[in-house]
């Protein structure tokens, strides 16, 4: 523990042309005291550490010193590509990996480019999850992520909607979609898509797996969603839209099957479309159309225009009291 701690202190004071002792200590997560016990340490196994004394003063490496650990481990460079997302680093137990590959890299680089890394998080953050509502870590994503990364089966229980399964699978990767992990792994000879929330059980195995090589993450993630997006669509309702309407209709329901009834639909004279719109359900499309309130018209199912028109005549009654008691 100690030397890794000594370790990262001499790459800091390399990355920097002076750091404090609260500087080195709050980076270290230790005291000062240890800091000055560490920097004396260092100083009797031969690396040049300097203490400049005074307000002013710190540590600093003299004679141009240069440490030859800088080589990445696997590790550190696979999590390094994912420093863009300390969430997601922090949920898969990461962090400590991507922290010393950015300590390493900082360190090769010339004095002139150092403040790179520092200049780029200010400027650019990746916040994956959407709004509204406070991210889980699910608690199987650490096995699960560790499995990913050795390729290793794991055996697995999966809550699905009427029990729980139980699964022998190859995990080929991770996905972060709005806050939400998924698990894209081979079950048999099959690839599936696994929420990761609903593991309940994680066993790593021995066992290693061979990736198939034409399988693409990335290929594979995109036609599962639009698969899933096209599956979920299992209505349609007639809808008739004013101009402001159409424009809207994409940002309140699925915006591919809203602009391609839209493509479809017929206008009339008065420049309102009327368009077949694929939905999950009549609930679902009363909750997301009722948004538009008056640029949208339900014309069928007669089910779902008469709860439009039941939601209208109370709204019509709620906002059309006059002197009401309770009013504020």
């Amino acid at each position: 523990m100690r030397a890794a701690r000594l370790i990262k202190m001499v790459l800091l004071l390399q990355s920097r042309p002076s750091m404090t002792a609260a500087e080195l200590a709050a980076e270290l997560e230790v005291s000062e005291r240890t800091v000055t016990r560490d920097a004396l340490a260092l100083s009797e196994a031969g690396v040049p550490v300097y203490a400049d004394r005074g307000r002013a003063g710190g540590y600093r490496l003299v004679g141009g010193y240069r440490t030859r650990l800088t080589g990445l481990a696997r590790g550190e460079a696979e999590a390094l590509f994912l420093s863009g997302l300390p969430g997601a680093l922090r949920d898969m137990g990461l962090e400590d990996a991507a922290s010393a590959a950015r300590l390493k890299v900082s360190a090769a680089l010339l004095p002139s480019v150092r403040d790179a890394p520092d200049s780029v998080a200010q400027r650019f953050l990746l916040d994956a999850p959407g709004w509204y509502q406070e991210p889980e870590s699910p608690e199987m994503l650490p096995p699960i992520a560790e499995a990913v990364w050795d390729d290793r089966m794991v055996s697995a229980r999966y809550r699905r909607a009427d029990r729980e399964v139980e699964r022998e699978l190859a995990p080929y990767g991770l996905v972060l979609k709005a806050g939400v992990w998924y698990l894209c792994a081979r079950s048999g000879t099959a690839f599936r898509t696994y929420r990761v929330d609903r593991f309940s059980a994680v066993a790593l195995s021995p066992e290693h797996f061979v990736r198939n090589e034409d399988f693409a993450l990335p290929d594979f993630w995109a036609a599962r969603a639009a698969e899933f997006a096209r599956s979920i669509l299992r209505a349609e309702i007639v809808v008739r839209l004013t101009e402001e309407g159409a424009r809207r209709l994409p940002y309140v329901t699925d915006r591919a099957a809203a602009e391609e009834a839209l493509a479809a639909g017929a206008r009339d004279a008065e420049g309102r479309v009327t368009a077949t719109l694929p939905v999950e359900s009549e609930d679902i499309a009363f909750s997301q159309l009722l948004g538009l309130g008056a640029e949208a018209e339900v014309l069928t199912p007669e089910s779902l225009r008469a709860r439009f028109g039941e939601a209208a005549r109370a709204l019509g009654e709620l906002y059309g009291r006059e002197g009401s008691d309770d009013r504020p």
